[in-house]
């Protein structure tokens, strides 16, 4: 029996058992529901168990549970593969716009709709049928790469506990390449991998002046405004080019090359339903960059809030004793969380004239990521996806933040990105759904790609 032949006849089971984790209610920011997810970890295990894998295990952590699971290769010279997923979901909130209860999996034509489906349960369980497919197609008892789960149970509510997890459990997690579902494709027609996501890091900048709100006519001119200062500070972080201006900046950015930048031009991008989407009139950006590439290419500092002074009904002609503003920073690989906030200090306090006092609070940082596109690993995924789907896989990236990178730091391998997902799934939103077809064309990519990752990576 060849794969696509397994997969077809095991659909309904693979349905029938997706469905039974998706009406576990495992939102991990709620703490209503951590018993929901401990549930959903069990459940894993269990699957995981039934599935074949020898060796299954839930971690506990200081928070709330991942699961582990380990499949031995035949061949121990083998490589070694991580499959890294989440178990938890988003809140549902507001509830009252689902279509259909959210922990009720319903389908509708070729769609799956709960929360989970897309993000990340359906597309974890696909592993799951891609590896029984491997098998039943091979004929042999064990994978023909070793292969290791992990599957975390707080990804939804920031993975506070995940990486020292992985620190605390690295002998065992240790691995040649990981394996990533927890992304999109471009669509259902045009298949597509993840090469890379941006990092980001954020701060908060208070500007203070006069003890107490002075008035503008006995004092307006004559000292520093805090709002004014700020007004400055803020104008400055962008050139007339619209790069960011903090100096050193771009030290160390790693440009993407010429084959990435080919393979995202080549993507059905319209720019006018990009921009219905974003509900705006025009583009704005980095000169010398298309659309996707100052998203998923570029990093950037956007000023996400300011306030100070008088902001009531009527006029209130004052010297306002402080200013505040909040600016978020996406990163690319290259570029390192802490060393972006000590320049980005740097230009604050050189830009603060005397008589005013700066405060700048520094939210965590989360590194970039990327996949060496001449690496074996990730042409091996390629290779698998396009067996699955019978035409050329693109690159994409993400132009969010996750995980990822704590990922390869700690466990030292190349990430390669293999999901099904799209945007219009809705995840994080009421009525989110999964395409069916196209998970199971993702259980059908990496039963191939253990196949092609069984020469070596």
């Amino acid at each position: 029996m060849d794969v696509r032949t397994y997969i077809e006849e095991n659909r309904d089971g693979f349905l029938s058992a997706l469905k039974e984790w998706l009406a576990i209610p495992s939102i991990s920011a709620d703490p209503e529901h951590h018993d929901d997810v401990r549930g959903s970890a069990r459940w894993l295990a269990d699957h995981l168990t039934a599935t074949g894998f020898p060796t299954v295990e839930v971690w506990e952590t200081p928070g709330l549970p991942a699961v582990f699971a380990e499949w031995p290769a035949a061949d121990p010279d083998a490589p070694t593969v991580l499959v890294y997923g989440h178990h938890d979901v988003q809140p549902v909130d507001p509830v009252e716009a689902w279509d259909t209860d959210p922990f009720t999996p319903t389908e509708r034509g070729t769609s799956l709709f709960a929360r989970g489906a897309s993000d990340d349960k359906g597309q974890v369980l696909f592993h799951a049928l891609g590896v029984r497919a491997a098998l039943a197609a091979s004929g042999a008892d064990a994978p023909p790469v070793t292969l290791k789960f992990l599957v975390e149970g707080e990804e939804e509510s920031g993975s506070v506990h995940f990486a020292d997890l992985m620190r605390a459990n690295r002998d065992r997690l240790a691995c040649d390449v990981v394996v990533i579902s927890d992304t999109t494709m471009w669509a259902a027609d045009t298949p597509s991998m993840c090469v890379g996501m941006r990092g980001v890091t954020d701060v908060e900048i208070s500007l203070y002046g006069p003890d107490r709100d002075l008035h503008s006519g006995s004092f307006g001119g004559a000292v520093p405004n805090p709002l004014q200062a700020m007004s400055g500070l803020l104008a400055a972080l962008h050139d007339d080019d619209d790069r960011v201006a903090v100096p050193g900046f771009y030290d160390g950015v790693v440009e993407a090359d010429a084959e990435e930048r080919e393979l995202i031009a080549r993507l059905p991008f319209d720019e006018r339903e990009w921009l219905a989407t974003a509900a705006s009139t025009a583009t704005w950006g980095e000169k010398g960059y298309s659309t996707l590439e100052r998203v998923w290419l570029r990093p950037t500092a956007e000023i996400n809030g300011m306030w100070g002074g008088h902001t009531g009904a009527g006029g209130k002609t004052i010297v306002p004793r402080s200013a505040h503003a909040k600016i978020s920073f996406r990163l690319v690989p290259g570029q390192e969380p802490l060393e972006i906030q000590a320049r980005v200090r740097a230009f604050v306090e050189a830009r603060v004239p005397a008589g005013l006092r700066a405060e700048l609070e520094f939210g965590g940082g989360v590194r970039a990521c990327a996949s060496d596109l001449s690496s074996t690993a990730l042409k091996a995924a390629r290779a698998a996806m396009e067996r699955a789907f019978g035409v050329p896989v693109l690159f994409t990236r993400e132009g969010g933040s996750g995980p990822e990178a704590d990922i390869a730091d700690i466990l030292r391998a190349p990430l390669v990105f293999v999901a099904v997902g799209l945007d219009e799934d809705r995840i994080h939103a009421p009525n989110e759904k999964v395409e069916v077809p196209l998970l199971l064309k993702g259980a059908e990519s990496v039963a191939y790609l253990w196949e092609e990752l069984g020469g070596g990576v």
